[in-house]
């Protein structure tokens, strides 16, 4: 039996429906459906039945979810075991976004290659929400991300810092009002993705507060957005240790809003932690402990 179709009804039964577990799989709805037959030919009984438009577990198939579980997490277990074996050895798969990589985990990955110079690092650089999925579809062996949400109870994870969020300029951009409501404003945004999880939280603000500003920068990097906001190119919502440096040196400066989501916590998470896992788990811990 394939694992990868046991893999997508687990998903099905994570998520609650057939089409939403073919958009997190990426897979066509045809291919989801088709995975699902074969599972059922091969156990002999339905897991799904349609009522009205909607496929819902059958009372055999939820019976049989918990044995699935257990046979996936078992087949997972056997897949790391030569790590467990050789000790630090294999592949490890991180995902992570630009931000927490570029400024606040240089110092995990430096000490984890001292230790483990004989595991092959795969760093897979990625908004939060796919971070998520590709956590969810059991593609990467760690996540680290803003919460974005709840994992299912299937999936360890722990809280790494809270992080404080600054809306900043160059100091000519300084008096810029983003408090006062009902605004259309002479100054854009930088930004790299629209929907990395601190500008959905600014964006909400700007609606709410019916402050209108000019059509974004779209930027390459968050260096660049850094950079260009030193510039004076407009202003750049972000977690404030990717700017600590500059506003200390006096290149960019904080411009007050009212803000109460002015904070995100960043999580790791993970299923099952090989040897080399289990070391750069507890090198993220320190950062938590800082």
């Amino acid at each position: 039996m394939e694992l990868k179709y046991l893999e997508t009804v687990q998903t099905i039964n994570e998520v609650g429906s057939f089409q939403k577990a073919a958009a997190l799989l990426n897979y066509a709805p045809s291919t989801v459906t088709f995975q699902v037959q074969q599972v059922e030919t091969q156990l002999g009984f339905k897991l799904f039945t349609k009522v009205g438009r909607k496929m819902v577990f059958t009372s055999t198939g939820k019976a049989a979810m918990p044995l699935i579980n257990q046979l996936l997490t078992d087949a997972t277990a056997l897949n790391h075991f030569a790590d467990h074996a050789d000790g630090l050895v294999g592949r490890l798969v991180v995902a992570v976004p630009e931000t927490l990589l570029t400024y606040e985990l240089q110092g995990v990955l430096q000490r984890f290659k001292q230790q483990a110079p004989n595991v092959e690092l795969v760093i897979r650089v990625l908004n939060c929400y796919d971070i998520y999925a590709q956590m969810l579809d059991g593609k990467v062996d760690i996540a680290v991300h803003y919460d974005v949400r709840l994992y299912p109870a299937t999936i360890h994870t722990g809280v790494l810092k809270k992080y404080s969020l600054s809306l900043v300029a160059a100091p000519q951009l300084a008096d810029e009002d983003f408090i006062t409501p009902n605004q259309d404003k002479s100054v854009c945004a930088l930004m790299n993705d629209p929907h990395a999880r601190y500008l959905e939280l600014f964006n909400d603000y700007l609606a709410e507060k019916h402050i209108r500003l000019r059509p974004n920068m779209e930027l390459w990097s968050i260096e660049t957005i850094r950079n260009s906001a030193i510039s004076g190119l407009g202003v750049a919502f972000l977690p404030t240790f990717c700017v600590q440096d500059a506003l200390t040196a006096g290149k960019l400066v904080t411009i007050p809003t009212a803000m109460s989501a002015n904070q995100l916590t960043a999580v790791y998470a993970y299923r099952q932690l090989t040897v080399a896992g289990k070391v750069f788990v507890d090198f993220l811990n320190e950062i938590r402990r800082q």
